[in-house]
C-alpha cells in the first residue's frame, strides 16, 4: 500500500503543475478561437509574451487561418502586443509547419517563452502538428478551449464582450447572408438552428467558416471595417476587408 506522504507528495506535484502561471506565445490567427483563447490564457494569469501568425500561401491551407490575416496587425496593436510573423511559400502542411518552428524558434530566444496558446477545439490533426513542434523545442501547449461545448462557447463569447463577423463560409446551410454578419447573440441561436439542421459544427472547428474579431476585453479599442467586398460562388464565399481603421478608446 502506497506511503501516505508518498500520496500527499503526488497531489502536491500535480497542485504545482496546475497552478504553473508560464510565459507564452499565442498562435494567433485573428479568428474567434485564436483571440478567445489568448483571453482565457491571459485570465487564468499566464503572460502573453509575443503573438505568432504564420501567413498561408492561400485559402487552400489545411492548417492554418487564410481570411483578412494580414490585419492581424491591427489586432496586435490593440493588445498592445508584439507579433512575430512568417510565411509560407505552400500550402503543403510540412511546409506551414516548418515556418511554425522558425517562428517559435525566434519567440523562444526573444521572449523567452515558455509554451504556446492553441485555441483549438476539437481538430486532432491540428493539435498533434503543434505538439509534435512544440515538444521539439520544449515548449508546453496550453489549449484553453479543448473539448468546449460549442453552443455554450458561442454564448461566452458574446457574454463576455468579443465582437466578431464572418469572413468565409463553406458549409451547407451557411449563404451569402452570412458574409461579414456581426455576430449577435440572436444569430448565435440561429447559428445553432442551422448547424444542427445541416450537421456541421457550429464553432466552425471543421472549417465551415472563419471570423474576425473587430473587439474584445483585450482590445484598447475596436477596429472599424471601412471597404470591403465578397465573392460568392453558390456554395462557398469570402468577405474580404480592403480597409479598416482603428477607434481607440480614450
Amino acid at each position: 500500500m502506497p506511503r501516505k506522504d508518498s500520496q500527499d507528495g503526488k497531489k502536491l506535484i500535480a497542485r504545482v503543475q496546475l497552478d504553473c502561471k508560464l510565459r507564452l506565445g499565442s498562435l494567433f490567427s485573428g479568428g474567434k478561437d485564436s483571440t478567445f483563447a489568448t483571453y482565457k490564457a491571459k485570465s487564468t494569469g499566464h503572460d502573453i509574451s509575443c503573438l505568432i501568425t504564420v501567413f498561408p500561401r492561400s485559402e487552400e491551407s489545411h492548417l492554418l487561418h487564410h481570411p483578412n490575416i494580414e490585419l492581424t496587425k491591427l489586432q496586435a496593436h490593440l493588445m498592445k502586443i508584439p507579433q512575430i510573423t512568417v510565411r509560407a511559400d505552400s500550402d503543403a502542411t510540412s511546409i506551414e509547419i516548418g515556418e511554425l518552428k522558425k517562428a517559435l524558434e525566434t519567440a523562444k530566444k526573444q521572449f523567452g517563452i515558455e509554451g504556446v496558446v492553441h485555441g483549438g477545439i476539437r481538430s486532432m490533426f491540428q493539435k498533434n502538428h503543434f505538439e509534435t513542434v512544440c515538444r521539439g523545442l520544449d515548449l508546453d501547449v496550453v489549449s484553453p478551449l479543448w473539448n468546449i461545448d460549442e453552443k455554450n462557447y458561442l454564448h461566452e463569447l458574446i457574454r463576455s464582450g468579443f465582437e466578431f463577423l464572418v469572413t468565409s463560409v463553406g458549409a451547407q446551410g451557411l449563404d451569402d447572408s452570412w458574409l461579414g454578419k456581426e455576430i449577435t447573440k440572436q444569430d448565435v441561436e440561429k447559428l445553432i438552428a442551422v448547424s444542427t439542421k445541416f450537421g456541421f459544427n457550429a464553432s466552425f472547428e471543421g472549417g465551415e467558416a472563419e471570423t474576425f474579431v473587430t473587439g474584445c476585453p483585450l482590445f484598447s479599442g475596436r477596429i472599424k471595417i471601412t471597404k470591403s467586398s465578397k465573392t460568392w460562388d453558390g456554395y462557398r464565399g469570402r468577405f474580404e476587408i480592403t480597409e479598416a481603421v482603428l477607434e481607440e478608446l480614450c
